[in-house]
């Protein structure tokens, strides 16, 4: 099982990789997508924990 999850990591470090090297517009673009979703999810609750507070 430790092997599977190692090739795992693996594969998906290597994809990760060619999608950077292939399409680098394409992954930044992604990964601004990817913080901007954090940081609505952050907000989110941090409104929702102030409005619980008043």
């Amino acid at each position: 099982m430790a092997k599977a999850k190692t090739v795992i990591i693996y594969i998906l470090m290597i994809f990760v990789l060619y999608t950077i090297i292939m399409s680098p517009q394409r992954a930044a673009e992604l990964v601004q997508v990817g913080f901007e979703g954090i940081s609505t999810a952050a907000q989110s609750v941090g409104d929702f924990m102030s409005e619980l507070v008043k």
